[in-house]
């Protein structure tokens, strides 16, 4: 009598009529030995799941089955029927929603690329693992590195909340935009490979196994990226990373995903060595209390001393030092912030080029190097297209030098006026009457010229400039405020500093284009959440209980196949 051979929920080898035995009756049989229900396993045969036409009478033979044939009985998981019946029932939103996220990805990817003036008081800059900023190719592999590495993030967050069918289709889309880039600096980077094992890593999470082969195929790309990035056995990480193992937890999810692909092809021998090789690394990462008491101590958070700790191989030195080094980091990335910030508002207030983009911060802070005053060469860069040289000949031309100095103090005075008027306006929807609420801008006025008074280095607040704001002041209370016009001698410092971000977009932009604030509120927030090393921080407790699970798998699966050997031989 024909035989099939049977793993995973139960392993054994079943004697069966291929031509009067239905695949329901196999179910049953299959599910009888795994005490479950019928309706709760899966069989496949050849990479295929088997399922009845309808009626249920088809023969075992009709679905290619034969003597000595292989079948995997799989248990369908509750998780995944429901994330199966949330995309039959919410399949028109989550299109819709990843619709959005891919707009704003691409829409944040161009500003923050191409030298346009970001909208944000933030820019996205591409980093190394130390840190420090680097430009990968053209403009264009810039801006597909930008939104592929957003896309990757977002789909991170989806990864943690267990949302695996939505994060599948972001990384998807993370994997096309990085594709637009040149490969020669795709080599260069890894996180490329990093997110072909996420995307396989939800391939696992949802279990089905059609996403199988090409499973496979992903992993060997991502096998042969990580070695084209880190070096071979990680020797060029290692030496970037001064000697630590931040790799080991990705290494464990590559090898513990290639022996479940591996035992799910039939090759159990593959199998068994990833996953035995994973559990070395899982054993190698579990973190001593000792270790983890002795570090807290020092006042680390516990998360934060695990991470120390199996990024340097359980070295208690080596991790308390990791430690303060990440520490120096954060407080240096806050202080750059604060300066990306403040010199971003600046950028607002210089305007845009001809061709709306702004002004090139590194060219203004050549030009003013040479003395040159930062407002005037920033207009001169502004007027040039940011070309250097342009915008140095006509700071040393007095004639065009005259004209951009004009059109400054007439664009600051204008622009002051517009903030004044739209706070007043503000008051007066509140309720307040006009003229109170022109009292309480000039109030506020008067104490930002005091406090710049008080913290001044450098510039000195003109003589006359005090004369002028009492006469003012002496207006103001006589309720002549409303119509008493701006001081016209205040120092041009001054001026900025009380131009607030009110006075909205900058000189040249546009207030064309639609924005969805939030969605790229939420890309943002991803990769300002995310460091260097967050794509090898992970927690191995569900990598951990797989890599028992299918050794367990491969163990019986490989029992199985030398007792049909012997039954075969007698």
């Amino acid at each position: 009598m024909p035989k099939l051979k049977i793993a995973g929920t139960w392993s054994g080898v079943l004697e069966v009529e291929l031509e009067t035995w239905t695949l329901r009756m196999l179910r049953e049989e299959v599910a009888k030995r795994s005490n479950c229900g019928i309706d709760s396993i899966n069989l496949i045969c050849a990479g295929k799941i088997l399922k009845d036409g309808g009626d249920g009478q088809e023969k075992l033979s009709q679905f290619g089955i034969k003597n000595n044939s292989k079948i995997l009985a799989s248990r369908i998981h509750a998780e995944e029927g429901k994330n199966n019946l949330v995309l039959l029932l919410d399949e028109r939103q989550r299109a819709s929603k990843i619709a959005l996220i891919k707009a704003a990805a691409t829409a944040l990817a161009q500003r923050h690329a191409d030298g346009s003036l970001p909208v944000e008081d933030f820019n996205i800059e591409v980093e190394d693992q130390s840190g420090q900023k680097v430009h990968l190719g053209s403009e264009t592999d810039q801006r597909a590195v930008m939104m592929g590495l957003m896309l990757h993030a977002n789909g991170k967050r989806l990864i943690r909340q267990q949302n695996y069918i939505d994060a599948l289709e972001v990384l998807s889309m993370g994997e096309e935009a990085f594709s637009l880039c040149d490969p020669k600096v795709i080599e260069l980077i890894d996180n490329v490979p990093i997110l072909q094992i996420d995307m396989v890593w939800c391939y696992f999470m949802i279990r089905d196994i059609r996403w199988l082969s090409e499973a496979g195929k992903r992993l060997e790309m991502a096998r042969a990226g990580i070695e084209r990035a880190h070096g071979k056995d990680s020797h060029r990480l290692r030496l970037l990373q001064g000697g630590r193992y931040p790799e080991v937890a990705l290494r464990l999810r590559l090898e513990l995903l290639e022996g479940v692909v591996a035992y799910h092809s039939g090759m159990l021998d593959k199998s068994r060595d990833a996953l035995t090789s994973a559990k070395a690394k899982f054993i190698q990462l579990q973190v001593p209390d000792e270790a983890l008491s002795f570090v807290m101590s020092m006042g680390f958070k516990e998360r934060d001393v695990k991470r120390a700790l199996r990024m340097n191989n359980q070295d208690v030195g080596g991790a308390i030092d990791f430690l303060e080094e990440e520490k120096a980091k954060k407080i240096r990335k806050r202080e750059e912030d604060i300066r990306r910030r403040n010199e971003i508002r600046r950028q607002k207030r210089y305007g845009l080029t001809p061709l709306k983009k702004a002004v090139d911060i590194h060219r203004l802070k050549d030009l003013v190097s040479f003395e040159f005053e930062k407002d005037l060469a920033a207009e001169a860069l502004r007027r040039n297209e940011n070309d250097f040289d342009q915008a140095l000949n006509d700071l040393t031309n007095p004639e065009t030098k005259s004209a951009m100095q004009v059109h400054i103090e007439t664009r600051k005075r204008k622009r002051l006026r517009k903030a004044a008027e739209s706070h007043i306006e503000n008051f007066v929807r509140m309720g307040f009457e006009r003229s109170r609420g022109t009292d309480v801008i000039y109030i506020l006025r008067m104490a930002r010229l005091a406090i710049h008074r008080l913290t001044m280095q450098s510039e000195e607040i003109p003589a006359s400039a005090a004369g002028t704001e009492a006469n003012s002041s002496s207006a103001a209370n006589t309720g002549a405020a409303a119509s008493a016009p701006l001081p016209d001698n205040i120092g041009s410092n001054m001026m900025l500093d009380l131009i607030d971000d009110v006075e909205g977009l900058p000189e040249g932009a546009s207030n064309a284009e639609v924005r969805d604030v939030e969605m790229e509120d939420e890309l943002s927030a991803d990769i300002a959440k995310a460091d260097a090393l967050a794509d090898y921080d992970i927690e191995v407790n569900i990598e951990g209980e797989a890599i028992t699970e299918y050794l367990a798998l491969v163990e019986s699966a490989g029992s199985s196949r030398i007792s049909g050997q012997k039954l075969h031989s007698q």
